[in-house]
């Protein structure tokens, strides 16, 4: 049986459960706060499975985080838990010459209320509060801008910094998806020579005034006054590192 109370701890979360739009916003936000992107069980060789019950232990039980299939999937199980009406998207990621990743790279979620709203607690750098999904409107938080582009029934969510251009970040249909769907490629991504996740080892979470990542064994902080770079000198170090800025312990 899935715990949402657990779970609601495990994220901080003491507000209100009710399914609404300013529920489904400050859960977001609660589970980006806490819950750090990571794919550390990939360079420690322990497959990872598209399962609920897994995703569970391993995000409440473990204190843990995970990547977009963990992530995401285990988010919207908390959600329908709460009574939201929730749908699985799947998403291709943008590339830096216009392309798309395949289909199935991202999982994104789908959360209907009288209008629709783009959830995404599994992206990494990328909004924090869910998006209205509605083609053609900026929406402003936290000094960034968003937007939905809809090209021919594929919608583009893009991202603007400052005044810089508009970037793209995924493309996704409103085609319902299963869980299952996504397992292919999850066991692409902690495979393939050719996943960027078995390449190095990542570990970030924002925080109030930007963000903090610990990529193999440089830690970075970005804030509004800029960024910090420091490397550390060895695996100790490296899980110490885990363990004080992300709370997690292998």
């Amino acid at each position: 049986m899935f715990d949402s109370k657990a779970y609601l701890a495990r994220i901080g979360y003491t507000g209100p459960t009710d399914p609404t739009a300013d529920t489904l916003s400050a859960l977001h936000l609660a589970h980006l706060y806490t819950v750090p992107f990571e794919n550390l069980d990939i360079s420690l060789g322990r497959n990872i499975t598209c399962d609920e019950e897994r995703f569970f232990h391993k995000i409440v039980d473990l204190r843990r985080g995970g990547f977009c299939y963990e992530l995401n999937g285990a988010f919207a199980a908390l959600l329908r838990e709460l009574g939201f009406r929730v749908t699985l998207l799947s998403a291709r990621v943008a590339r830096e010459d216009g392309s798309a990743s395949p289909e199935f790279d991202h999982m994104a979620l789908r959360v209907d209320f009288d209008e629709p709203w783009l959830a995404d607690v599994g992206f990494g750098d990328s909004f924090l509060e869910p998006l209205r999904l509605i083609p053609e409107i900026e929406q402003e938080q936290y000094g960034q801008r968003f937007r939905i582009v809809a090209v021919r029934g594929v919608m583009i969510m893009q991202r603007q910094v400052g005044e810089q251009p508009w970037k793209s970040q995924f493309r996704f249909r409103l085609t319902p998806r299963q869980l299952r769907d996504f397992e292919a490629r999850c066991q692409f991504q902690q495979t393939s020579p050719d996943s960027h996740f078995t390449r190095q080892r990542i570990c970030t979470l924002p925080t109030r005034d930007g963000r903090i990542t610990l990529a193999d064994l440089k830690l970075i902080r970005t804030t509004q006054d800029g960024r910090e770079e420091r490397m550390l000198q060895n695996e100790d170090e490296w899980r110490a590192a885990l363990a004080e800025h992300f709370g997690v312990r292998l």
